[in-house]
Parts: C-alpha cells; sequence; structure tokens
C-alpha cells in the first residue's frame, strides 16, 4: 500500500488494516492503529511505519486509546517468504530471546551485521528493537489479562531484568507496568501453580473476523491423535514439548477470537506457544481480502458465501507435521489415524498429571528412528522411508522450520525419497503457512472440484487456480470440505 492508500484507510478507520501498519502522528508523538477512534490527523502530521518497532525507534508511543500493540499479527509475514517475514515469524517464537541475534542471523544464513542492515531497511527497525517490541506487546498482554505477578510477567515475555522490564514498557506506553494494569478495563484472570507444579496462564487471542473457527476444529478433530490430541465443534486441546518442556493448551472459540489456557513447565515457553497456536489457527490471515478474491470465482462464490473466513490451519511442530504427512501418504485420513495412534502408543512419552486427562506426548524422531519399524504396517518402502526421515530429522542432517525459504524447502524435501510433490506442497501450506499452495495430485480436492462444477483433469484445474493466486492454499481449503471422500489428506 502507498501512503495515500493507507491515510484513505485511517480516513475511513478501516479495522482490517489493524496489525497491517501503524500510524504515527508527529505532533502528539503516538501511534496507533488504523482503526483509532481518534480525530483523524491532517496528512502532513503523519507518517507510517510496517511495524510497531519502527515507530518506538522514530520516538513514538503506543496510544492508550486504541491500544494498537492489542492486533492480530499482520497478514503480510504469511504472504512474504522474504528474509524479514521469515525472520518475524522466528522473532515471535522468541529466538532472540533463546539464542540471540547471532543465533536468529544463523538460522537465516546471513551474518548478524548483514542482518540487521537489511531489516532495518526493509521493517524500520533492526532484529533487537523488532524483539524489543515484541516482548512489551506480550507483556503488556500478560499485565492486562493475567494477574501474574510483575516479575513473572517480565520473565515470560523475554525481558533479562525487572529493570529492562520496567524501562521498556515506560517508554513504549509512557506507563509504568503497574499503572498499564491499574488501567485495565477487563477482569484480570487469576493465574497461579497448579499442584502438579503447571504454570498456567489464559489469554485472549484476537483474529480477524470473519473466522471459520468450526472449519479448523472440524480438521484438527479428524486428524487428532488420541492421548496427544482431541478436539470437539468449539474447542482444540492437546500436548506438546516446547523448548523448556513439556506443556499443555485448550483453545476455544471466542467472539473476538480465540481463549488460550495453558499449563507450561517454564514461563520463558508462553511465547513460542502463543507464537504456535496463532499459526495453528492462521489466526494472523486477511479473510476480507482473501474471500474478495476467491469470490470472484463464480464456481467458488457460493462456497465463499457459505463459509466465509476459511483458515489454512497450520503447525505446532514442523518435524510432526512432515512425520504425519509421510506417514498419510495415499492413504485415508482414519488410517493414517490408526497408524499415528499406534505410533504414539508404542514411542510417545507418557504424560501424566495435566488437566486434559490426555496421557501421551507425540514421538519424538529419535523415538521414531529407533522404534517405528517394530509399530507401524503397511508397505516396507514406506516405513523405511518413515524411519530414514525421521533419523535425518533427529540428527539434524535434514532441516525443517516455520521460517524456511518455500522454494528450498519444497527442494530439500524433494531431494528425499519417499517425498513427492503432495507431501511437499502439503508440509509448506500447514508448516509455513503458505497460501499459494494447490496441491493438484491430491485425490480428495479433485474431488471436492467436480461436485463445485470444476474440472477434474489436473490440467484445466490447475489454470483455474492460477486464477485465484495468491490465495490458492484457501480455495484448496473450499474444495476439500466439498469433497465427498478425505482421502490423501493428513
Amino acid at each position: 500500500m502507498n501512503v495515500t492508500q493507507r491515510y484513505r484507510a485511517v480516513s475511513t478507520r478501516d479495522a482490517r488494516f489493524d496489525g497491517v501498519f501503524t500510524l504515527a502522528v508527529r505532533t502528539t508523538g503516538i501511534y496507533c492503529r488504523p482503526s483509532c477512534p481518534a480525530r483523524t490527523p491532517k496528512p502532513e502530521n503523519v507518517e507510517f511505519f510496517d511495524t510497531a518497532a519502527a515507530a518506538h525507534a522514530h520516538g513514538y508511543r503506543a496510544c492508550k486509546r486504541c491500544l494498537p500493540d492489542a492486533t492480530p499479527g499482520s497478514p503480510q509475514w504469511n504472504l512474504r517468504s522474504d528474509v524479514a517475514a521469515r525472520a518475524m515469524r522466528l522473532i515471535t517464537d522468541g529466538v532472540v530471546e533463546r539464542e540471540g541475534v547471532a543465533g536468529l542471523a544463523q538460522q537465516l544464513g546471513y551474518t548478524p551485521r548483514h542482518l540487521g542492515r537489511l531489516l532495518t531497511t526493509e521493517l524500520g527497525a533492526g532484529p533487537l528493537a523488532l524483539a524489543r517490541a515484541h516482548r512489551a506487546q506480550v507483556a503488556r498482554e500478560l499485565l492486562v489479562n493475567t494477574a501474574l505477578p510483575l516479575s513473572e510477567v517480565a520473565f515470560a515475555a523475554g525481558f533479562g531484568s525487572i529493570r529492562q522490564f520496567n524501562d521498556t514498557m515506560t517508554a513504549i506506553y509512557s506507563l509504568t507496568p503497574t499503572a498499564l494494569r491499574s488501567l485495565a478495563q477487563r477482569r484480570v484472570t487469576k493465574t497461579h501453580h497448579t499442584d502438579s507444579d503447571w504454570l498456567t496462564v489464559d489469554l485472549q487471542l484476537p483474529v480477524r473476523p470473519p473466522f471459520d473457527a468450526a472449519g479448523v476444529f472440524a480438521w484438527l478433530a479428524a486428524r487428532a491423535v488420541p492421548g496427544v490430541e482431541e478436539s470437539g465443534t468449539d474447542f482444540y486441546q492437546r500436548t506438546l514439548l516446547l523448548p523448556g518442556g513439556p506443556a499443555w493448551f485448550r483453545v476455544e472459540a471466542t467472539n473476538g477470537g480465540l481463549a488460550l489456557h495453558a499449563g507450561l513447565a517454564t514461563l520463558t515457553d508462553l511465547m513460542p506457544l502463543v507464537a504456535r497456536v496463532r499459526r495453528l489457527f492462521d489466526a494472523d490471515a486477511d479473510p476480507i481480502g482473501i474471500d474478495e478474491v476467491l469470490a470472484s470465482d463464480p464456481q467458488l462464490a457460493p462456497a465463499v458465501a457459505a463459509v466465509p473466513g476459511v483458515r489454512v490451519p497450520g503447525a505446532v511442530d514442523p518435524h510432526e507435521l512432515l512425520v504425519r504427512a509421510v506417514i498419510g501418504q495415499q492413504i485415508s485420513v482414519a488410517a493414517a489415524r490408526t497408524q499415528l495412534s499406534r505410533l504414539t502408543a508404542a514411542t510417545g512419552a507418557t504424560f501424566e498429571a495435566n488437566p486434559l486427562g490426555l496421557t501421551h506426548l507425540f514421538p519424538t524422531c529419535e523415538a521414531i528412528a529407533d522404534f517405528g519399524d517394530q509399530v507401524l504396517t503397511g508397505p516396507r518402502s514406506r516405513i523405511q522411508n518413515l524411519m530414514r526421515i525421521s533419523g535425518k530429522l533427529a540428527s539434524g542432517e535434514l532441516s525443517l522450520s516455520a521460517a524456511d525459504d518455500p522454494d528450498e524447502q519444497r527442494l530439500r524435501l524433494l531431494a528425499e525419497p519417499g517425498i513427492g510433490p503432495w507431501t511437499a506442497d502439503y508440509v509448506s501450506m500447514r508448516v509455513l503457512g503458505s497460501p499459494d499452495v494447490f496441491p493438484i495430485t491430491d485425490v480428495a480436492l479433485r474431488a471436492g472440484a467436480v461436485r463445485l462444477g470444476l474440472p477434474a483433469d489436473a490440467a484445466p484445474l490447475a489454470g483455474w487456480a492460477e486464477t485465484l493466486s495468491p490465495w490458492r492454499s484457501y480455495a484448496a481449503i473450499h474444495l476439500w470440505r466439498n469433497a465427498a471422500t478425505t482421502k490423501g489428506q493428513t
């Protein structure tokens, strides 16, 4: 968007652009979300930034009226696949807090200095400033929505000290953490240590409407591995292993988005958990922009009208998703679930004393590589491929993350025997959140196309999908929903 388009969005208080960019007002020294109800400033008194960190770096403070940080993340980090977007995914996952700027740069394949120059050019702020802004946003949410002690808020948000926490929050919001909490209009939720020593947190995760939460819950329910996860019409819960240890969470749909209830081994895992849950539910998508493109096609328009705001379900663990995809090749969802259940019961670590009643963690790649062939059934070549791939993931010989370059990830996966275009496309959709993937070989996708009056043959169907770029992944979700069979999805 150019400056004129952004100012027009601000003038009409268009909430669709909240989180996409920020508006900074020179005369007041504050920055706002585009839909801020305050009087629209004159064009000559404003400037725009892609990130809150850039506004901070230019000396602006967050608006106390519209709370610009309490918005969904920018959808451009899903749409874009450049280094800046990949860096933002890692920053929101807490990589800077765990590994420093050097670790962030290493994962992206750059030197720290080069990465700093690149991010400053692209986003208006370097990696430390971007991480600092994200820590402040997380801390503000915890101050407003929980009763965690201030010291635990600082720790959970990734601050290195209480002094750093106080200084940063005061600089950004012109209020101390205590004052920020006292101004909260909502009742905070008591957060406490349970008898089993879980650190429990309740948060509200904003999502842009319309939001087909029921569709994501149904997708996850069909693939839920007993003992590890469970899903119903309006909730999803599971166990998982985070950088600091095991954890569990439950997500429920609310009018404003998603309610997250989680138990952690350490509060430093809160930031990566929130980032992964948001990716799982594709919470930062731009549903209005996506639906406008999809509804422009006459065959797809009725499906879009019937189910607005569809999301592409993501993944909380890239390695787990690849294992699921390899096991599910050329078999039904139900058959894949049976295999995964058997594998989990035999090789997954037990997970006791949690309020969700779940019993296991999903098996690690090490455990699968060691014992998977003793449990799984089916074609021997497929089992051997899974064992080899799991071993490579466990050793680091094969890497996979939510911040991969899409083209490089695809080439890396296709180089592995037993991984074809469908698996690579499916991993790209769910691990990277790639919005423009259309797995043309999928049987269920083509069955759904026929039900909507579209061609069944690959070439004309692929040609039809080209007209919906860059949102072909969302078109695929609509076709899968309309399929008579679910074979080929995992």
